[in-house]
């Protein structure tokens, strides 16, 4: 599998050293241009047709990435990043990714992994520590930070997670409509188990760790009740928690942020050890398999 890392260092100290009015086309068009067909497959143009229409510069700013009008906190950021050789870690944990898939006979449905490491807003992504990922499209990968003492230990968790994605979904199709409740437990919690296999519980992220028995529990009776549940915005409600919920516009399920995340992974957890299945084996299976034989849920 080939690996093709973006050096995105260089293009943010490229970026930050332009006018701003400079700026918005130099990242459309050569940060983003690498991960077109990424964004297109979720519906994202590069530029949209209308001004002020919906496009990658209005879908990185909902996602929490660093606005880019923010030299001075880029600037920072990006010294941070240098100090602490994030790139070269990212992308030893991708190349560890890769080995254990390939020993493992797991494939990545695409020709290359393409990946990108951005700045996050360090405003808007509070709950999950300053770090975020997405790997939903087989060949690519984005992870964007603002990069603190708890979330650069985990960059090599949470590159693995979204791995992951890229591995479940060269298996099994993800369809906004039709995703269930259970699908997407399913999907994130083996993300996190095997980031968890490859660097272990510490380096587990706040969507798991933040929860504590009681809260865990209350969270498990009520995503019980809707393991069948469809739709991306009715299945957010329970993936996401309240919090995002109220951000996003969703009805609140009474749940704590990232409820869906927590549960999941402690299902595929206590699927794993009941079953005694290896992640690489759980990674193809059926969420039907893995929800009804983990002791978790009763129907």
């Amino acid at each position: 599998m080939n690996l093709v890392m973006e050096k995105t260092i260089e293009q943010y100290e490229k970026l930050f050293s332009m006018d701003e009015p400079k700026r918005e086309d130099e990242f459309r068009y050569t940060m983003m241009r690498p991960f077109e067909k990424m964004w297109g497959a979720i519906q994202v143009l590069l530029k949209a047709k209308e001004p002020n229409g919906y496009d990658v510069m209005m879908a990185v700013k909902m996602l929490g990435y660093l606005d880019i009008r923010d030299a001075e906190t880029g600037q920072k950021a990006l010294q941070i990043l240098k100090e602490s050789h994030a790139a070269e870690t990212a992308e030893t944990a991708l190349r560890q990714c890769i080995r254990f898939a390939e020993r493992k006979q797991l494939r990545v449905n695409a020709g290359e992994i393409k990946f990108g490491l951005y700045i996050a807003d360090p405003n808007k992504l509070q709950l999950q520590k300053g770090y975020c990922g997405f790997g939903g499209i087989p060949g690519f990968i984005h992870v964007w930070i603002d990069p603190n003492n708890y979330n650069l230990p985990r960059l090599p968790s949470i590159i693995a997670h979204e791995f992951h994605h890229n591995l479940r979904f060269s298996y099994v199709d993800f369809h906004h409509g039709s995703v269930s409740v259970g699908d997407y437990l399913v999907i994130e919690g083996l993300a996190e188990s095997f980031a968890r296999e490859l660097f272990g519980v510490e380096q587990l992220g706040p969507w798991v760790t933040r929860f504590d028995q009681e809260d865990l529990q209350y969270s498990i009776e009520v995503i019980n009740e809707v393991l069948d549940v469809k739709g991306f915005s009715e299945v957010s409600r329970y993936m996401f928690g309240d919090p995002i919920a109220k951000e996003q516009g969703f009805e609140p399920a009474g749940l704590s942020a990232f409820a869906g995340y927590a549960v999941g992974y402690h299902a595929v957890q206590s699927f794993m050890d009941q079953q005694q299945v290896t992640i690489n084996e759980a990674t193809l299976l059926d969420a039907e398999i893995i929800l009804s034989q983990c002791g978790l849920f009763s129907k």
